[in-house]
Formats: structure tokens, C-alpha cells, sequence
């Protein structure tokens, strides 16, 4: 533990940050009082704080605001902690909320060492989890956009019942045949299918620029050996670790199957032991991409391909894991789709045991030894 003559509690907030500190020998929380959220206040903060230079322990909570003052206040040399919003104690008797209460419950947690850190990314680590996250906002753009579509050919009784898939060269051409009597109903028609075409280019677009970004980035090596991984490609690989980073930082599979929210929940006492689903905790990107990528388990092991074209630019041990994972994981869900389980909870199963293949993979990468697999 390092000791630190002040604990300093910010309230974080668009225009203004409350302030409390707590002194290291003890005693109730002071409250400074607000500041404006500006590199100036801030940086006239901490030298009022630190007149003679001592290292001073900040913290605030996560949230819109970002880490420009984590990396502003480690910039003048002290010490600042992003704490996890969901992990900071309460009590169930406190019915009042204010700003200069939560700087002060923030400072005196801090002092007690009751606070959870998130783990904070550099700058360019940030710049690829922008990049995975607007393609993601683009996807969702699409569907909206395609949701509308349908909805509006529905309500005119145009459905597309040819047994085929949507969305594909065919489907398009079957649009170009529709015709509206009444000309502002083309109109509309046509706005509807321009606006899913353009979604789709800015989607393709941003997928392009991911490409472009993997080439320089220093997770490339372990990017590439996931993408040996059934269900695993592009998207899926570059979203895991622009949100998680150097996953090997996790002492054991479980520990990341912990941070991600996809063990069950529990509530348990004296003989009774009562569980339910799974926490949701964590990275809620990382836990969709997880569970869309479990789907393709369904199928029978099989080494296709287009899967050796990736397996063959990795290291025999990657693709061992590889195909090790497939065996195990197209069995896991066959075998509990036959105990009667509904699917959706197979597939998160699946994405569960995922997670501690993917955690292989990446020590394999990286050469950190593998001390347990469960």
C-alpha cells in the first residue's frame, strides 16, 4: 500500500467537477467545493491541492467524460484511479444524492481502499475502441434503417415470400420492380432503400479503416491468431481487444469469464443455493460479439477451407488450440441442446468456454505461461 498524504474525490460532470478531500491520518471528508471541467481549473486544482509538489491520490468515477483527466492529472505527476460506477459501496438507508456528498463518499472510499479501478487505455488503444465501436453504431444504423424498409412494404402488403434471404443481389432487383400508384409514396420508397444502401457503404467503409488500422497496431499478432478461431474474423477479433486490450493481463480464464459478465449470478444463503443467469457484469461489446461468434458451434468440427487460410499464417501451437476448440465446443453444444436447454442459453455456454480459448491463444502470442485453464 502507498501511503498519500490526501485522497481527492471528484464528482465528475459535463461543465463543473465537485471536490472533497480526505486526509491520510483520518477525519470526515472536506468539501473543496466545484471547479469548472477545464484543463485549466483542473490544473489549477492540483497545484492548490499539491502547493509543495506532494503526490496526491485523485479518483472519479467512469462515464461520458473519458480519461482526459485521468492522463491530465498523471501528467503533473500524481496518482488518479477510474473507478468502476456499479463496484463503489452504498448503503441501503441513503436516500440522498447530491454532488458534494458523492466527491466526498468517493474520497473517504478512496482512503479506506474500497474503490474498484477500471483499466484505463492509452491513446491509441482508445482510438481503435472508437473505431470498432462506430462500426458498431453504423450496424445498428443498418438494421434500423432495414427495419423501416420492411415495415413500410408491409404496411402496403409487398412481402418478400420467395423463400430466399433478404438483403442480397436478388432481393434488391425484387425491389426495383415495386411500383407505387401514388407518386410521393415512390418517393418515400425510394428515400427507404437509399437510406439502407448508404448505412451499408458507411458500415463497409469503417470495416475498410479497421483493416487499415490492424496493420500498425501492436495487437496485430494477436488479432491474426484469433482470427483462427471458428466464428472469430475481422470485427469479432479487433473488438475483443480494442475493448479489453492485452487480455494476458487476467491471471486465468475465469477471472476474464468473471469481467465479462457471462457467469451465472447467485443468490445463496445458509442451505439454500439459488442461481440464475448470467451477471451481465463488464464489457457489454465483448459479451455480443462472444455470443454471435458461439453460434457457428452448431455445426459439425470441421477444418473448411477458408478457416486454413487463417490457421496457416499462425504457429502450430495456435492452430492446435484452434482446432482443439472446435472439437470441444461443436460437442458442448450438441450435448446441451440434447439435454433440452433453450438455445440461446447453449450459445452462452459456448461463449463462455470461448473466452478461456481465446485467453490461450493470446498467452500463446504473447509467451506468457499458461498457469491454469480453468
Amino acid at each position: 500500500m502507498k501511503n498519500f498524504s490526501k485522497y481527492v474525490g471528484l464528482d465528475t460532470h459535463k461543465d463543473t467537477i465537485a471536490v472533497a478531500i480526505a486526509d491520510a491520518c483520518g477525519g470526515k471528508p472536506r468539501f473543496y467545493g466545484e471547479i469548472e471541467n477545464t484543463r485549466e481549473a483542473i490544473h489549477k486544482l492540483v497545484k492548490s491541492i499539491s502547493p509543495h509538489g506532494e503526490v496526491v491520490k485523485f479518483c472519479y468515477e467512469a462515464g461520458p467524460c473519458g480519461y482526459g483527466i485521468y492522463r491530465q492529472i498523471e501528467s503533473l505527476g500524481h496518482i488518479c484511479t477510474v473507478v468502476a460506477p456499479s463496484l463503489i459501496p452504498s448503503k441501503p438507508g441513503d436516500r440522498v444524492k447530491t454532488d458534494r456528498r458523492d466527491s466526498e463518499k468517493l474520497s473517504s472510499l478512496d482512503r479506506a481502499e474500497e474503490l474498484t479501478a477500471v483499466w484505463v487505455p492509452g491513446k491509441e488503444q482508445e482510438a481503435m475502441r472508437d473505431l470498432t465501436r462506430a462500426r458498431e453504431d453504423m450496424k445498428e444504423f443498418e438494421r434500423i434503417a432495414k427495419q423501416r424498409l420492411k415495415a413500410f412494404l408491409l404496411r402496403h402488403g409487398q412481402v418478400y415470400d420467395t423463400g430466399r434471404c433478404s438483403w442480397t443481389q436478388t432481393y434488391f432487383r425484387w425491389l426495383e420492380k415495386i411500383k407505387f400508384d401514388i407518386p410521393v409514396q415512390q418517393i418515400v420508397f425510394q428515400e427507404y432503400i437509399e437510406a439502407v444502401k448508404q448505412a451499408q457503404a458507411r458500415e463497409q467503409s469503417l470495416v475498410k479503416e479497421m483493416e487499415k488500422a490492424l496493420k500498425d497496431w501492436d495487437l496485430t499478432p494477436i488479432v491474426e491468431a484469433l482470427m483462427s478461431l471458428r466464428g472469430v474474423k475481422l470485427v469479432a477479433a479487433m473488438t475483443i481487444l480494442a475493448e479489453l486490450g492485452d487480455i494476458t493481463r487476467f491471471e486465468s480464464p475465469s477471472q476474464l469469464m468473471k469481467f465479462l459478465g457471462l457467469v451465472p449470478s447467485e443468490n445463496s444463503s445458509g442451505s439454500k443455493t439459488c442461481r440464475g443467469g448470467i451477471t451481465r457484469a463488464g464489457n457489454s461489446h465483448v459479451r455480443r460479439v462472444l455470443i454471435e461468434s458461439s453460434w457457428c458451434y452448431r455445426f459439425p468440427a470441421r477444418k473448411t477451407a477458408y478457416l486454413q487460410r487463417y490457421a496457416e499464417k499462425c504457429s502450430t501451437e495456435v492452430q492446435d488450440i484452434a482446432w482443439k476448440t472446435q472439437k470441444r465446443l461443436c460437442s458442448r453444444y450438441q450435448h446441451l441442446m440434447q439435454r433440452g436447454k433453450l438455445k440461446v442459453q447453449v450459445c452462452t455456454a459456448i461463449a463462455r468456454e470461448l473466452v478461456g480459448f481465446i485467453w490461450a491463444i493470446a498467452c500463446e502470442v504473447t509467451g506468457k505461461t499458461i498457469i491454469s485453464a480453468r
